[in-house]
């Protein structure tokens, strides 16, 4: 089970969502994603997507969660994220 928002669990987060147009997030509140359709139309096998998508998220560094229980609500600053029922969050 996984707290809400109110108990950061960034640090730990073993989750991806992949979006119905190919598009790879690595955070529930992502404001971009990676293109993995792109790789697939241009050939790209599974192991050069597998790598890809490893490199993907050895590089991550979304903390949503653990960047905004750091600010105050007032000083937190608005960003724009895709809507987690459109990666299935």
């Amino acid at each position: 089970m996984i707290s809400s928002v109110t108990q950061s669990f960034c640090h730990e987060c073993t989750r991806a969502r992949l979006s119905t147009e190919g598009v790879l997030y690595n955070c529930l509140f992502a404001s971009q994603g990676h293109d993995l359709r792109d790789l697939l139309r241009n050939g790209k096998s599974d192991l050069e997507i597998s790598s890809i998508i490893a490199q993907i998220w050895r590089k991550r560094d979304d903390r949503y969660s653990e960047l905004r229980s750091l600010q105050t609500p007032d000083a937190a600053p608005r960003r724009k994220r895709v809507e987690m029922s459109y990666i299935g969050g």
